[in-house]
């Protein structure tokens, strides 16, 4: 597995007057090259990668609708698609993504792929990797869910916004090979359904994985200096723990 951090901007401020790039992330894995989140400038920053949307894209993962990780998803099936000539490409995607007055993706670009709405704890199958769903969780009245990849024997977990609640503990798996978290805050906010690095720590300390990356950053964060602020989680929890760059490469 290669994942290719296409953005590392969390939250209104940091996208929206792209002080760091957006886009979401690439995970390729053996004939598999997924998109998960593609926000802001994800078509665009793609280019950066030695990938094509039209030869290699087999997959677009929403973990939730919001814009920040979201808004490029039609661009990139009528790219993947060639406007409908190119078939297979998958669409998964909560159900309010999908349906009703706030749906992102358009009805003429779900027609251009095969589309699936997330559910619960349920897996889908793609070219060779399985994806399933974990808990749906808290953010801001929509539908979001943790993911979790597994390809030739490795396992990744995908934690992306959300409130942290105890009861998240039930379903995160233990010992993969890596999880992603989409720490916005450093300091918690009871009022704002976001992770913040308190959060990042309990959880690293009860799942042990093998590595992981905080990525999705306030500007709080970036004034704390993610860097800096990844290395204390990784003193405090004894896990190896790298802080996002705009267009960083990690091997699993």
């Amino acid at each position: 597995m290669k994942l290719y951090f296409l953005g590392t901007a969390g939250g209104r401020t940091v996208t929206f007057k792209r002080i760091r790039n957006s886009g979401g992330l690439l995970l390729k894995a053996g004939r598999d090259l997924i998109h998960i989140d593609p926000g802001p400038g994800a078509f665009i920053n793609f280019f950066s990668t030695p990938f094509e949307p039209w030869k290699d894209l087999t997959a677009v993962v929403l973990s939730h609708l919001h814009l920040d990780h979201s808004a490029d998803v039609n661009t990139l099936l009528e790219s993947a698609t060639e406007s409908g000539k190119r078939k297979g490409l998958k669409l998964l995607a909560p159900e309010d993504a999908l349906t009703g007055e706030s749906r992102v993706v358009l009805p003429y670009a779900q027609n251009l792929a095969e589309v699936q709405p997330l559910r619960e704890f349920e897996n889908y199958r793609l070219k060779e990797v399985n994806l399933k769903a974990l808990h749906r969780h808290r953010h801001h009245r929509v539908e979001v869910y943790s993911l979790l990849f597994e390809h030739g024997g490795k396992r990744l977990v995908y934690i992306p916004c959300g409130k942290f609640e105890e009861y998240w503990l039930q379903y995160l798996p233990e010992g993969v090979d890596l999880m992603i978290f989409n720490s916005t805050f450093y300091s918690k906010r009871p009022d704002i359904d976001h992770l913040a690095i308190p959060d990042v720590v309990e959880i690293l300390r009860s799942k042990k994985p093998q590595r992981a990356v905080i990525t999705h950053y306030s500007l709080e964060m970036l004034r704390k200096n993610p860097l800096k602020v990844a290395k204390e989680v990784e003193n405090l929890t004894g896990v190896k723990t790298v802080a996002a760059e705009d267009g960083m490469v990690l091997e699993i």
